[in-house]
């Protein structure tokens, strides 16, 4: 028996990308990965809902 080398659903997960959406009330940054995009989301500070029209994809992650 070998060790696996990743942890168990890595396959699954592995292409997700991050992105990094502010808060058009207050600024607060909010991390949203590539598989939520069919989720609401809102702010956890004010609890306004984020605009995916205004993520950046954060290059490296």
């Amino acid at each position: 028996m070998s060790t696996p080398q990743h942890c168990p659903g890595y396959e699954n997960f592995k292409n997700l990308k991050s992105f990094t959406c502010k808060c058009p009330e207050c600024g607060e940054s909010k991390e949203i990965f590539s598989d939520e995009f069919d989720k609401t989301h809102t702010c956890a500070k004010c609890g306004k809902e984020i605009d995916f029209n205004t993520c950046t994809y954060e290059a490296g992650v």
